[in-house]
């Protein structure tokens, strides 16, 4: 009897149904790569069709525009931050006792240069001088003038004056450039030209591996001339000081 019940045991575990290998099963379900979100414009058509996913209150909100109360406004697009390293340029607008002191100073002397900021780079300037940046400035064409009123400096043979600066010490101090007003002066380049420098070639190499690869390059510089430097005397600056 023991050995027909090992028998009838072996015989139901062999007659047990095997399933196939999972390749050779039908594959029905169909994957996609695109993401839908709540908008009506990117919501499937047969899933606006089914009502079982979106309720008939959520397809209203989403078609409806948003409703703000009376009297206040959208709000607006937010800006993207400044990074933690960025620098804030600050013009001071004050009509300082230094300033009183110093520009009918500046304005009697005839000979004047200033120290201009193009991009954060700086340049002391007088008229007439030539100025070749170490790179090429965008939108600007042979020919055109610029007004440049980004000034640290308005100096003469004996007098200068300076625009403040930020302590040293601080978490400011590096980040926060300041200038000068830029109704004190009047400071106007013309865009004499393009320059290029020669091609360089340069090799590129991975270890281990037998190719090169030859880069090519050409910087080109933009080159202002310095056509006007202008102090503003103390009551020129004062009208323009009233307007504003």
């Amino acid at each position: 009897m023991a050995l027909l019940g090992q028998t009838l045991r072996r015989g139901l575990f062999e007659t047990r149904p095997t399933l196939p290998p999972t390749f050779l099963l039908p594959f029905r379900a169909g994957l996609t790569t695109i993401s839908y979100s709540l908008e009506t414009g990117n919501v499937p058509e047969p899933l606006i069709q089914s009502g079982h996913r979106i309720s008939a209150d959520l397809k209203e909100k989403i078609q409806s525009p948003p409703q703000f109360p009376k009297g206040t406004l959208p709000p607006a697009p937010s800006a993207a931050k400044p990074t933690h390293h960025a620098r804030e340029d600050q013009v001071s607008r004050q009509l300082t006792p230094n300033i009183r002191q110093l520009l009918p100073l500046l304005h009697s002397q005839s000979a004047h240069y200033l120290t201009i900021h193009i991009h954060g780079r700086p340049y002391l300037v007088t008229q007439g001088d030539t100025v070749r940046l170490p790179f090429l400035m965008p939108d600007a064409k042979p020919g055109d003038i610029l007004r440049l009123n980004r000034v640290t400096h308005i100096g003469s043979r004996d007098y200068t004056l300076k625009a403040p600066e930020a302590e040293k010490g601080t978490r400011d101090h590096g980040k926060r450039v300041f200038y000068l007003d830029e109704r004190l002066f009047v400071c106007r380049a013309a865009v004499v030209g393009i320059e290029s420098e020669p091609m360089r070639v340069m090799e590129k190499t991975k270890r281990r591996q037998r190719h090169v690869k030859h880069v090519k390059s050409i910087l080109k510089y933009t080159v202002l001339r310095i056509s006007e430097v202008e102090v503003k005397s103390l009551e020129e600056y004062e009208k323009e000081f009233a307007k504003n």
